[in-house]
Formats: structure tokens, C-alpha cells, sequence
């Protein structure tokens, strides 16, 4: 079904080091409704930089899916979901929507963020330390590497993978190996950003990411860790989808357009979007 554009406008802006889910247990997910409101702050002349959302198109979305990772890869959606003993990895078209293989991940195991590197996915777990590397074409486990600490993000550039756990830290890591490379801080004016989740990484050398409990994604230069742009994306469901759905988690770059693919845990509708100021 597709819509006439359509403007999200910018309400409340969260800024970084707050809070905003301590008593949650499980990373990335919350019981909650999927449009937290972000918290109040006031803003300076240097402040990044505030964008609104465009909806473009929008297609449907299976509302069990507790999503975790996201991402377009050779005409296909490839997605991680998450909870012990519902947590799987796939693969169906984009433009059909048609699943072509789904592969579940063991009942002990919580699937988190997952990318596409060359022939290779790879898809985190939460608390398990456990990272799979999977074929591209099958998703079966070609092996499995240990890391230390949560999973929660991940996205593929060029040359190294980049990782978030929650914190406001993004690790690189080898695209080989899964090794760690190297890290920073990311901060947005100025201060520490956490809670740091979803990750996609664009041709343009930006990353984007999902702040877990908000209804924000932001644009982040991993050459200094500084948070170029927020964008707001509160308000995409109707009163009766947000009823059933959670947290918006889940952003994809169409390639070859300056649009994205953006949903959510339990999400009925994935919003195919643009990022506008």
C-alpha cells in the first residue's frame, strides 16, 4: 500500500547520557509502547543537527518479528530477530516480500544485529558472547568466534566492521576475523550518547543508529564519534498498531536512492522513508 508523502515533524529531542530505561532487563527490547517520548533539552548554536522524517512508501511487516537486525543485501532483506527460543535469521525479497530461507538460531541463543560482509553475514548474540559467521546465500553457520561484553548493533564498511554493545562506544572490528580494531566514543554536543542499538553503515562513510527506548535514530562520524544529525521518527504507527508493537529497532540504506527502510520489534508496516530537514 503506498501513501502520499508524509512529514513527521520534530518534537522532543533526548540528549545524551540520560537514562532512559534503567529498570529494563532485556537489551534492546522493552514491554513498552514503540513511541517513547525522548526527553527535553535545550539547544545551542553548535547542536547537531535536527531532521523529520518523509514517508514514501510503506510495506508490510511480520508483527512476531522481535527485530534486531536489519539490512538490504542483493534485492533482499536479510533480518536477525531476538528472544530465547524465537530467534531466527532471513532472507526474503524486497520488492515481493516473499521469504526465500530462514534459519533459527539455537533455543539457548538471543539474536541481536547482524550485516552483510562481502559473502559472509554476520550476526550477533546479546549475552552469549557469540558471534556466527554465516553464508550469504544459505545463512547455515560456516563458524562461530567468542567476543567479550553484549551484542547488540552491527554494520559493515569497506574495510572493518563497526559494532555497538549499548554503551556509548562503537568497536571496529576485522571483516575476516572479528577481531577487534580499534574503537571511539560517540558524543552528541558534546556530551556521551549510550544506548547505542541497530546500526547501518552508508556508502557515504556514515553511521546510523537506533537509541534503544526512543523513537530516534542519529547519523554518527565514526572518524570522531560525534553525532552529525538526529532524526526524529516518533509518530510512523496508528494508535492501533503501536498497541501491539514495540521499540522501533531496525534501519536499512536502499541502496542507489538516498531512502531507507526503517522498522521495528513487533512492527506490522516497514516505513520506506527519507531522512529531510
Amino acid at each position: 500500500m503506498t501513501h502520499s508523502p508524509q512529514v513527521v515533524t520534530v518534537t522532543r529531542v533526548a540528549r545524551a547520557g540520560v537514562a532512559l530505561a534503567a529498570a529494563v532487563v532485556l537489551a534492546g527490547c522493552s514491554s513498552g509502547s514503540s513511541d517513547v517520548e525522548p526527553t527535553s533539552f535545550g539547544s545551542s548554536a553548535d547542536a547537531a543537527p535536527r531532521l523529520r522524517v518523509e514517508v514514501q512508501d510503506t510495506r508490510p511487516h511480520d508483527p512476531t518479528a522481535f527485530t534486531q537486525g536489519f539490512e538490504i543485501s542483493d534485492g533482499e532483506i536479510v533480518e536477525g530477530t531476538g528472544l530465547e527460543g524465537r530467534s531466527y535469521i532471513s532472507a526474503r525479497d524486497l520488492d515481493s516480500g516473499v521469504e526465500r530461507v530462514r534459519v533459527p538460531l539455537a533455543g539457548d541463543m538471543f539474536g541481536e544485529g547482524l550485516t552483510v560482509a562481502g559473502d559472509t553475514v554476520w550476526q550477533l548474540t546479546w549475552k552469549e558472547g557469540v558471534a556466527f559467521a554465516r553464508d550469504r546465500d544459505t545463512l547455515a553457520e560456516r563458524s562461530r568466534v567468542s567476543y567479550d561484553g553484549e551484542g547488540w548493533g552491527l554494520c559493515a564498511q569497506p574495510d572493518r566492521l563497526v559494532m555497538s554493545n549499548g554503551s556509548d562506544t562503537l568497536t571496529f572490528r576485522d571483516r575476516e576475523s572479528f577481531e577487534a580494531t580499534g574503537s571511539v566514543r560517540v558524543t552528541l554536543d558534546g556530551l556521551p550518547l549510550d544506548q547505542l542499538n541497530e546500526l547501518e553503515c552508508t556508502d557515504d562513510g556514515a553511521v546510523y543508529a537506533n537509541v534503544w527506548q526512543t523513537s530516534e535514530i542519529v547519523r554518527i562520524d565514526p572518524a570522531t564519534g560525534a553525532v552529525t544529525a538526529v532524526i526524529d521518527a516518533s509518530g510512523l504507527l496508528t494508535p492501533e498498531q503501536a498497541a501491539g508493537a514495540d521499540v522501533l529497532n531496525g534501519i536499512a540504506a536502499i541502496p542507489g536512492t538516498d531512502r531507507f527502510l526503517i522498522t521495528g520489534k513487533f512492527y506490522p508496516v516497514t516505513f520506506d522513508v527519507r531522512f529531510v530537514s
